[in-house]
């Protein structure tokens, strides 16, 4: 029987259990991409974010121009929660490029990454992860014990690979990001703008498009469980095709989203959404005030790098952990100030390119054809920026005799090495056709003029060299029977981002397809069509069935 103290005392009681399971619910949710909140979330939460949030931020840009379509707070500092993890991926996405893993490459599981806080795979110390899995983990879990595994497995330590995030924010112009871990979890020194993650977003695509359609990926199988992407987007808007969610308390709920739609290529950025919910009717809206205002032809080069006050195409660059000094960026001015600064001319170097074949990706550039060592000079010449006077040096005149032979050169036009581009130049995009061979320098042919000095006289005149047919171009393959076209877009990138990511989408399904581009011309426009081939006509009305389901328009050709 209840006395008077009974009712508070069980009503305490009540309030402390139910204090209790929300405590426990919110120790289990993910730190780095809090995927559970969004299921207790009032009305009023679910409302779209505005600018009036204090933690509120957001850019939409053009990807095919680089002009801004929107922005409030874009260069404000932001803690970039889960977002993080796309520095991560693109140093992974490195390595794989350049040889030094593979997807099926078994990744060792240390103490400190089987440690991270939730959500996570679960992975123990001394397991060991395949490539694939990580990746896979990362973009639809947001796992953070698989971040810290392909840190630690590309450098000494996650301390080190921050580090080397950094740098690589700073060579991609993301001036005023900080990384201090792989995967988001709280850390008040790591900070990034909306901006930035809007320049990482279009990087990663655009420099790994081989690995870039992971990112769409919308439901991974590990161990017999089916893991869900948090990105709701995907299959919700149109065009969406990546790329990744974050949320830690400090930033509040955080996307980065990549649209393409008829030909047009939008990167849209959020944070400091009020809920999941909030956060994604904000980009939606977003996408649909601005999309109608890009462009549909590509005007803008590739990204790339900054290295050393000089703009170098991202293919091949590999960051060293020797050479990382400091995890603090530089300023703009001090970039500003070394890109003005005069520097000595470079040797010229062919930059290092990955063997590893790209099924969607161009085809491998010509090798750059060798210059000629440009002859030492007698005069030395001062050094770039050099304050010492230029010193004289002794030479030999060479004495001239009528009745001699002359040298001279042939009529083709001398060729001068190239000098590095300036820093405001940016390098040429690694989708961009190979540049035509360059000329050699044809041998020096004789005239009738003997030419006699105090070092003895030339003897007979070389042998011109008759100059080499030009190279045919090699004419398209013909291909029959029954095909699938996805789309024609007018930049070839675009029609091999579409196969690949379509193929993503499609499985099995398309997995023996030969996914191939073909050139049109449409009065002084250049096409470039998206088609699958290798079908029967069953199979592929059935394919493109399929692909018709799943918002990707097709249609089944006969050839």
């Amino acid at each position: 029987m209840l006395n008077d103290a009974g009712g508070p005392r069980g009503l305490r009681l009540g309030l402390f259990g139910l204090a209790t399971v929300a405590a426990c619910t919110a120790m289990s949710a993910d730190p780095a991409d809090a995927r559970g909140r969004r299921h207790h979330l009032s009305h009023r939460e679910s409302a779209p974010t505005s600018d009036s949030s204090p933690r509120y931020a957001d850019i939409v840009v053009d990807a095919n121009t680089g002009n801004v379509l929107h922005e409030s707070n874009a260069d404000a500092l932001r803690h970039p929660a889960s977002l993080t993890k796309i520095m991560t991926l693109y140093l992974l996405f490195e390595r794989l490029e350049a040889g030094k893993l593979k997807l099926d490459s078994e990744l060792e599981v240390s103490a400190h990454a089987a440690s991270q806080a939730p959500t996570k795979l679960g992975l123990r110390a001394g397991d060991t992860i395949k490539v694939e899995d990580a990746i896979k983990g990362i973009i639809t879990r947001s796992a953070n014990d698989a971040a810290v595994v392909v840190a630690e497995n590309i450098a000494e330590s996650e301390e080190e690979f921050a580090r080397m995030m950094t740098r690589k924010a700073q060579a991609l112009g993301m001036m005023r990001t900080v990384y201090k871990n792989a995967n988001g979890l709280p850390n008040d020194s790591q900070v990034t703008t909306a901006r930035d993650q809007s320049i990482l977003g279009r990087a990663i695509q655009e420099r790994f498009p081989r690995y870039y359609p992971y990112f769409s990926t919308r439901v991974f199988f590990y161990k017999g469980h089916a893991i869900g992407n948090h990105n709701h987007l995907l299959g919700r808007i149109e065009g969406v095709d990546g790329i990744k969610t974050g949320y830690i308390g400090a930033s509040g709920f955080n996307i980065v989203t990549s649209v393409h739609r008829a030909n047009k290529y939008v990167i849209g950025v959020v944070f400091g959404g009020s809920s999941a919910g909030s956060r994604d009717a904000r980009m939606q809206s977003l996408i649909g005030d601005h999309i109608a205002s890009a462009a549909t032809r590509r005007t803008t080069s590739m990204f790339a790098e900054l290295k050393g006050g000089v703009a170098e195409s991202t293919r091949g660059v590999d960051v060293k952990a020797a050479d990382l000094k400091t995890s603090e960026p530089k300023t703009l001015e001090s970039k500003i100030a070394e890109a003005k600064s005069p520097k000595p001319p470079q040797a010229f170097a062919p930059a290092s390119v990955s063997s590893t074949p790209l099924r969607f990706d161009t085809a491998a550039t010509a090798a750059p054809v060798p210059m000629p060592a440009p002859a030492p000079s007698l005069t030395p010449r001062a050094t770039a920026g050099s304050t010492e006077p230029i010193k004289p040096v002794p030479v030999k005149t060479l004495l001239v005799k009528p009745g001699g032979h002359v040298l001279t050169a042939s009529a083709a036009p001398l060729y001068l090495p190239t000098l590095p581009p300036t820093a405001e130049a940016e390098a040429p995009s690694r989708f961009e056709p190979a540049p035509a061979p360059v000329p050699a320098l044809r041998q020096a042919v004789a005239v009738p003029t003997p030419i006699t000095t105090r070092f003895g006289a030339y003897s007979a005149p070389l042998p011109p060299v008759r100059p080499s047919a030009a190279p045919q171009q090699p004419a398209q393959a013909v291909r029959t029977g029954w095909m699938i076209q996805v789309g024609a877009y007018p930049a070839e990138t675009e029609a091999k981002q579409r196969l690949s990511s379509v193929k993503s989408k499609a499985g099995k399904l398309l997995a023996a397809a030969d996914g191939f581009t073909e050139s049109i011309k449409k009065g002084s426009d250049t096409y470039y069509r998206a088609r699958f081939t290798g079908f029967d006509k069953d199979r592929a009305e059935a394919a493109c069935k399929f692909l018709k389901k799943n918002d990707v328009d097709c249609v089944t050709i006969h050839n």
